[in-house]
């Protein structure tokens, strides 16, 4: 019975996250698994996040990036293990409890949790057709769940990089250490509100500013993550041919993107 004893402690970095930030604590609070703490990490958010987290668990205050952030939630953790998920992520209800008997059965040290997008308007239908072809996508997917022991074994997150290239650098360190890595079906939702290209394009072009640290370390899988055409959407063509216009608009949203990175990382260098 160790397995429904064990403590999880999940981790939520956030900053202005009012409009979503219930919604993602009350689904953590429904969960089947029932042992877990809340740990919300907020960058000084000017809003009412930090009210509102306070009435799942416990709140601090620490910045400047989320894997800052992370990593500080993690060192105030009591938890076996650690789940990082973001203000604006919605877990099914045995989420926690697959990633608990996943990762003990398989002798596993982190789970990865498939995630579906959803939001309002052309652009998150777009970003929605995007996520579902990364299903069971390995060099876009990235572990969420990891036993606490191992996760600080390799220093947790690389606080130089931010954007995502931290979400694919740890788990990419504990898979060349040789250490497994499982998966669980049960999803996470991301809600992604009304998405806007422009709004895409700066947050891509603002974070490719770390991105080259990322490229540094992992050379080879960043060729296959950061080009705008990957092989997901090649696998996934017969989705992407039933939904032409989004297949067309998340052609032109990744190309967007991939721009506005490219701009970002040639700034760094500058």
């Amino acid at each position: 019975m160790r397995g429904q004893k064990t403590l999880v402690s999940v981790i939520i970095p956030t900053k202005n996250s009012e409009a979503t930030i219930e919604n993602c604590l009350r689904s953590i609070k429904l969960q089947t698994y029932p042992h877990v703490e809340i740990i919300t990490v907020d960058n000084h958010s000017a809003d009412d996040t930090i009210r509102i987290a306070e009435k799942y668990g416990r709140a601090y205050l620490k910045g400047p990036e989320r894997s800052t952030q992370r990593n500080f939630g993690a060192k105030n953790a009591n938890g076996e293990y650690l789940f990082f998920i973001d203000s604006d992520m919605e877990l099914s209800p045995r989420v926690i409890e697959e990633c608990v008997n996943k990762i003990q059965k398989e002798n596993s040290y982190g789970v990865i949790v498939p995630e579906i997008s959803v939001g309002e308007g052309f652009w998150a239908r777009c970003r929605s057709l995007e996520k579902s072809c990364y299903i069971g996508d390995e060099t876009i997917e990235a572990a969420r769940f990891f036993k606490k022991e191992v996760f600080w074994e390799f220093n947790g997150y690389d606080e130089s990089i931010a954007g995502g290239g931290e979400d694919w650098d740890l788990p990419l360190r504990l898979r060349k250490a040789g250490y497994k890595i499982a998966r669980i079906n049960a999803l996470i939702t991301h809600h992604e509100g009304r998405l806007s290209l422009w709004s895409s394009v700066k947050k891509k072009y603002y974070y490719a500013k770390t991105m080259n640290k990322y490229i540094q370390k992992h050379p080879d899988v960043a060729k296959k993550q950061l080009t705008p055409f990957r092989g997901a959407y090649l696998r996934n063509w017969r989705k992407l041919v039933r939904d032409p216009i989004h297949a067309i608009g998340l052609i032109a949203m990744k190309t967007s993107e991939f721009i506005a990175g490219g701009l970002g990382l040639l700034r760094s260098k500058l």
